[in-house]
């Protein structure tokens, strides 16, 4: 059976669990006994067409959309059991690792989109600052600033390093989720972003390194730079997430698709926000500060270290109270294999 064949056959069923998902969730108790009974025969029916999507169709829209409606099952299911404290927990460790890694070839996109500008205008910059000045209209007063050894950044501090990291951050996730939002325009806008804070980095760089500024340069900048750049990379993929399910629904529809997307996208724009208040903190009180360069470099490395062994190590065990099987799944007639899937 071809994908198109199979989706025609179990449309009419995963809508029909959505909806009484839809109602379980706002109150399970609506739910007279036999729309129970049904749940439960429907929620096992797609625990086993998303097994046969995995088997047959991997890598299909199809199955990145079964997989997010049995997780919505399991969430009506277990909502009873689940406290908010158990679930803001599994967010953390489990929802936001494991859609890092399920979108992670996003993410390379948008590194690569604001990279490989970055090298070429650091490149140009360096060679000649002059050059490097006439690729982004606006850059050449920091060209200058640069060529007087003046360091820009202290303005933003001189009102404060609590009022500057607050500034920071507030502009920081402006732009995180600008790039984010451009995912709606088809990703152009996302892509711009990208592009442009890549140009704008690899330009000043570039030019700090030719005009003898890099050490003061990279004093104020290496602290806050891996938290800060990453965060700009997984909002950029974010945003070409939400393009790639307009531009390429597959069978599934594009409402249904960039919804998908738009949940996935959610989980990842929330661990940005808060890194980057992280970051900004960084930024307005280590930045600035007369700390040693190898103490600065460090704090880089090693946020680097603990955000990345989190992102890629994290989650891959099964919470606890998904090993568990509520009084609500036993009430339906669902058995723990149905229950143990990956979200």
């Amino acid at each position: 059976m071809v994908a198109e064949e199979f989706i025609a056959a179990k449309r009419g069923s995963w809508e029909r669990l959505t909806a009484l998902i839809r109602r379980a969730q706002t109150n399970i108790a609506s739910l007279s006994a036999e729309e129970l009974q049904e749940l439960g025969r429907l929620y096992r029916q797609v625990t086993s067409d998303l097994a046969v999507a995995r088997r047959d169709y991997p890598g299909h829209n199809v199955t990145i959309y079964l997989n997010s409606l049995v997780a919505q099952g399991h969430a009506a299911i277990y909502r009873g059991r689940s406290t908010s404290l158990s679930r803001i927990g599994r967010y953390f460790t489990h929802s936001i690792p494991r859609t890092f890694r399920q979108t992670l070839i996003f993410t390379l996109i948008s590194f690569a989109v604001f990279t490989i500008p970055a090298l070429l205008a650091c490149v140009i910059a360096f060679r000649s600052p002059d050059e490097g000045a006439q690729l982004m209209p606006g850059i050449a007063q920091r060209i200058e600033d640069i060529r007087n050894k003046e360091q820009w950044w202290n303005e933003i501090n001189e009102i404060g390093n609590a009022a500057g990291a607050g500034f920071i951050m507030t502009n920081n996730i402006r732009v995180s989720i600008l790039a984010f939002a451009g995912g709606m325009l088809l990703g152009l806008l996302t892509i711009y972003v990208l592009y442009f804070n890549g140009l704008m980095f690899g330009i000043i760089v570039g030019a700090a390194h030719s005009l003898d500024f890099a050490d003061k340069l990279w004093a104020f900048v290496a602290p806050h730079a891996t938290l800060e750049l990453s965060m700009i990379f997984i909002s950029g993929g974010a945003g070409l997430q939400l393009a790639w399910a307009i531009a390429h629904p597959g069978l599934l529809t594009r409402r249904a698709a960039l919804t998908v997307a738009a949940r996935r996208a959610g989980i990842l724009m929330g661990l940005v926000i808060l890194i980057l208040i992280v970051a900004g903190l960084i930024e307005g009180f280590i930045s600035p500060s007369g700390l040693p360069l190898w103490f600065k470099f460090a704090v880089s490395i090693g946020s680097g270290i603990a955000l990345y062994c989190y992102l890629f190590l994290a989650g891959r065990s099964i919470p606890a109270d998904e090993q568990e099987q509520p009084a609500e799944a036993l009430r339906l007639g669902l058995d723990s294999q149905a229950l143990q899937h990956p979200l």
